[in-house]
């Protein structure tokens, strides 16, 4: 594909834009509340759209049309789990969230949250739950990178590490400058580029082909082609189905995400965005599959790519046969909004959880609010660098590095998170416990052979896991005190 200038242009408006926001909430950031979570004033479209924005990440443009391209409508299990998780997401956790951080000392952060709700002094769990969003977050920023590593790639035939650099300096540099304002409002838009795009490009390649039905797409995929409980063998696996539908469970773990429904102006505003986000999210999956199922038949069959990561490029080939350079332009922006409403939200978490959680809750308790905005900055430079070391491998799967940290952080967090807000009966200790089980499962399972064998997703047992550890040391440990058992009816009844 030669180089067009429209899609040039599109690209550098699209830059600007962006870097533009970063520079507008750089003035406005005033202190470290503000950098990490907006200073609590989000109103419920921002709230919605940047959430489901930096959930998503390039895996929706990438990875999950051409999960459907080569398996048809059997793919789609995933897109039902992460529905039906997003649901109850914002339905269970959103509001009590929103309630329990403010009255726990008005935590900014996850690890802040979960060491105020047991009134402790200790750093312990701080520490720990630092540690796990370092780790994990270099895992899912890799793949946001990687994400727009392949876009530039196929765009401006840049060389894969070229590509990559350019990408990572776009993303790094808002996120630096303006911290989570910026990244919420750049999420906004990137969010509804990403649907409009989702939706046009589908659409468009139904339209332009000739004699589209059932019975074509079937023909071109195969007699269970669009059969959702079967696959090319002539059925899908109960595992392939728990699997899929066990993504849903990730959602309580996501800190990211988690930091949204925390930073909106008020909880009685959580009702409006969970409609929003259900609406977006559930358009968004559907497109993003139909993407797949129609780019079958426009392209003539499973040959055009050798294998399912090579299919991760059908909605480039899509828009790049079916539209003129600067809309096309548009339209490719949406992988890198996809990358970038992820990548930054991200980022700006770990460094959070360096600067908030380990530099001051380890080393400087009283650090002032400006020196530990320039240690996150700092951070967010650190682990950008180290992520896209992670990100050098062009053969590496945009959907196989997010499904990694996904179930890391939905084990590790998950249950910890759920049993905070609704069981007045856990201790710390068992929250610790839980985390560090959660996360080491997922680690084991995804590298032992024997046990990523059986086609499971690690997901399932590491939260499972966590989720049995929390109960039973929780059980076994002394009951929470007074002062916690108050701080969690206080919640409960607050009206904020």
């Amino acid at each position: 594909m030669q180089l067009d200038i429209g899609i040039l242009i599109a690209f550098i408006i699209y830059f600007a834009l962006m870097v533009w926001i970063g520079f507008y909430f750089y003035r406005k950031s005033n202190n470290i509340s503000d950098y990490f979570l907006g200073g609590r004033s989000l109103g419920s479209w921002v709230t919605a759209l940047s959430a489901q924005a930096s959930d998503m990440s390039g895996w929706l443009l990438l990875g999950l049309p051409a999960a459907a391209f080569w398996s048809g409508l059997s793919a789609a299990w995933i897109a039902i789990g992460l529905a039906l998780g997003t649901y109850f997401n914002w339905k269970l956790v959103a509001v009590r969230l929103r309630k329990f951080t403010y009255v726990a000392d008005d935590s900014i952060t996850i690890p802040q949250y979960l060491q105020n709700r047991f009134c402790s002094k200790s750093t312990a769990i701080r520490s720990v739950c630092a540690v796990i969003i370092f780790v994990f977050f270099l895992v899912y920023t890799a793949s946001a990178f990687s994400t727009g590593a392949k876009l530039f790639q196929y765009v401006f035939h840049f060389d894969y590490v070229v590509a990559l650099t350019v990408g990572a300096v776009i993303i790094i540099s808002y996120t630096f400058l303006g911290g989570f304002l910026a990244a919420c409002w750049t999420d906004f838009i990137q969010g509804m580029l990403m649907f409009a795009a989702l939706i046009i490009v589908p659409v468009a390649a139904a339209f332009t082909t000739s004699g589209i039905s059932p019975e074509l797409i079937a023909g071109f995929g195969g007699p269970n082609y669009l059969n959702l409980f079967a696959d090319a063998s002539g059925r899908v696996a109960l595992v392939t189905i728990v699997s899929g539908l066990v993504w849903g469970l990730g959602y309580f773990g996501m800190p990211h995400i988690l930091v949204r429904f925390m930073a909106i102006k008020d909880s009685s505003m959580i009702k409006k965005s969970r409609i929003i986000a259900m609406v977006w999210v559930l358009i968004s999956l559907c497109a993003a599959v139909f993407v797949g199922i129609v780019g079958i038949a426009f392209l003539g069959g499973r040959g055009v790519y050798a294998d399912v990561g090579a299919a991760e490029v059908i909605f480039m080939d899509l828009v790049t046969r079916l539209f003129p350079g600067f809309i096309a332009g548009i339209l490719l922006s949406a992988i890198l909004a996809a990358a970038m409403s992820t990548a930054d939200s991200q980022l700006l978490v770990a460094a959070s959880a360096v600067s908030n959680d380990f530099y001051k809750a380890l080393f400087r308790k009283n650090a002032s609010d400006r020196e530990l905005m320039w240690v996150s900055r700092t951070a967010v430079m650190v682990i950008a660098v180290v992520a896209y070391l992670l990100a050098l491998d062009p053969n590496s799967s945009v959907m196989g590095l997010v499904s990694y940290a996904w179930a890391g952080f939905g084990s590790s967090f998950g249950p910890v998170i759920l049993l905070s807000l609704f069981w007045k009966r856990l201790t710390m200790k068992g929250a610790v416990a839980g985390m560090v089980v959660g996360g080491l499962t997922v680690v084991l399972w995804e590298n032992v052979p024997v046990l990523a064998a059986t086609g499971l997703y690690s997901l399932a047992p590491g939260f499972a896991l966590a989720l049995a550890v929390i109960a039973a040391v929780s059980l076994l440990d002394r009951e929470p005190s007074k002062e916690v058992q108050d701080l969690f009816e206080r919640a409960k009844a607050a009206r904020i």
